[in-house]
């Protein structure tokens, strides 16, 4: 089975939905290819780095209320084992984060540079943002670090990214993670593990009686 999976890498409920995703998984027996599928949640460039917390605020209404907001997200986290640090995450806009991505993805790499973006952003208080720090991120997974960085200094993969973002958008995804199963179905937020078990397994069911 094809998995579209779209989400962004400074969204807190998709590195949860993924782990959940990936704990559905171990208990399914079907086969399935996992495709990365680029969303931002904010396109507006981020000039100067400055703290998730301090960009959240200006948002929702100050510190307390975004304090309030992301308890509960903070909690979930813990539940399925990722630390998420608000204190130490850094704003940052995500479209070069999606267009190594996607080069990784052309190395078998993209899943375990989705994982360490997020590690990254949620954990270590890295600028995602950053190209020199994106090339460090895309070594701990494999890559070489001057190969990410030559790729990122270039206009490779600029409009085809461009286009995915579109795509997405036409095809009416306006919140993440969203899981578009065998290319029909489609799973929203960061569901329970049973969930989206029963998900996969009803839709190999009904993809094998079609």
């Amino acid at each position: 089975m094809e998995i579209d999976i779209y989400a962004d890498v400074v969204c807190p409920w998709c590195w949860i939905g993924r782990r959940r995703f990936t704990q559905a998984l171990a208990s399914y027996d079907g086969k399935v290819t996992i495709r990365n599928r680029p969303f931002q949640l904010d396109p507006s460039p981020v000039s100067t780095p400055r703290p998730t917390l301090d960009a959240l605020a200006e948002k929702f209404g100050g510190q307390e209320q975004v304090r309030q907001m992301i308890s509960r997200v903070v909690e979930v986290g813990a539940s399925v084992g990722l630390e998420l640090r608000y204190d130490r995450a850094i704003a940052a806009n995500t479209f070069e984060a999606h267009r190594l991505t996607n080069w990784a993805g052309q190395r078998d790499r993209d899943e375990e540079l989705v994982e360490a973006l997020h590690r990254a952003h949620f954990t270590d208080g890295v600028d995602i943002g950053s190209r020199e720090a994106l090339a460090e991120v895309a070594t701990t997974v494999g890559l070489d670090g001057d190969d990410a960085r030559r790729f990122l200094d270039s206009d490779e993969g600029v409009t085809e990214l461009r286009a995915e973002l579109a795509a997405a958008r036409q095809l009416g995804v306006t919140s993440v993670p969203t899981f578009v199963l065998a290319g029909r179905y489609a799973v929203t937020g960061a569901q329970e593990p049973d969930t989206l078990l029963a998900a996969l397994t009803e839709v190999e069911r009904r993809e094998n009686a079609r």
